[in-house]
């Protein structure tokens, strides 16, 4: 069992005694960027005004990729600036952007192998304790934007990408709902996925389909899925993570 998690949890409570640490998943794939923003994401509206979430899916740490800390309106995320924080912070509502650059709130002889522990957790401990975060480093205006974090419009469509595949085989794309409504989808939905191309039925559960039978539908996150009812989507259109969708009104 490697330790590097304590280490993170040791630092914040030395740095602030009184902080209460809550883990929203260890299970992260390693290098998976897009996974670890995606869970990011789901967790982050349940926490309270004022929480300081820290994120850690980093295969850059040592290199040029900048630490940053992102103030939205609801809180802080501290992390790696490889677009692991923007869907959770933009859903928030982005106010400013920080590198975290002041080695005074650094560990003293800070490692390139191990920014969760020496650069993250100082930071988080901090910004709980009440630092204002213009004293971590200047204002970056422009973060690094995967394309799990982006869509676009083209002839009435929008085209995104796979954000997640769940443990029941339910496709999750970033397509919000605002963008699905954008493209006029309401009772079907038309999809461009993996060189297939779908007409699916929308719908408000997954059981307001026929067993086995695929669908569309507004998950619980907020954004457009693909399902089958007591089936698994993933598996029959042969699709991962990554993947781009084009979706338009059927």
């Amino acid at each position: 069992m490697d330790p590097y998690v304590g280490e993170m949890k040791g630092v914040i409570l030395t740095l602030h005694p009184k902080a209460v640490i809550i883990d929203i998943t260890h299970e992260i794939s390693k290098f998976n960027i897009t996974m670890g923003a995606f869970a990011l994401a789901s967790a982050a509206p349940y926490f309270p005004k004022g929480t300081v979430h820290v994120a850690v899916v980093d295969p850059g740490v040592g290199t040029k990729r900048r630490a940053i800390v992102v103030k939205t309106k609801q809180g802080y995320f501290v992390g790696p600036d490889n677009g692991l924080l923007l869907l959770a912070a933009e859903n928030q509502g982005i106010q400013h952007i920080y590198q975290i650059a002041n080695p005074k709130f650094m560990l003293k002889g800070t490692s390139s192998t191990f920014h969760g522990r020496d650069v993250f957790a100082p930071a988080a401990a901090y910004l709980a304790k009440g630092l204002k975060p213009e004293k971590l480093g200047p204002e970056i205006l422009e973060p690094v934007r995967p394309e799990f974090t982006l869509v676009k419009h083209k002839a009435g469509a929008v085209i995104g990408r796979i954000l997640h595949v769940d443990s029941f085989g339910n496709i999750i794309t970033n397509v919000s709902r605002s963008e699905a409504a954008k493209v006029g989808i309401k009772e079907a939905v038309n999809l461009k996925l993996a060189d297939q191309e779908l007409t699916l039925k929308v719908k408000k559960a997954y059981g307001d389909t026929k067993p086995n039978e695929p669908l569309a539908l507004i998950g619980s996150r907020g954004y457009l899925e693909i399902a089958v009812n007591r089936g698994n989507a993933a598996e029959r259109y042969k699709v991962k993570t990554g993947m781009e969708v084009t979706v338009k009104s059927a």
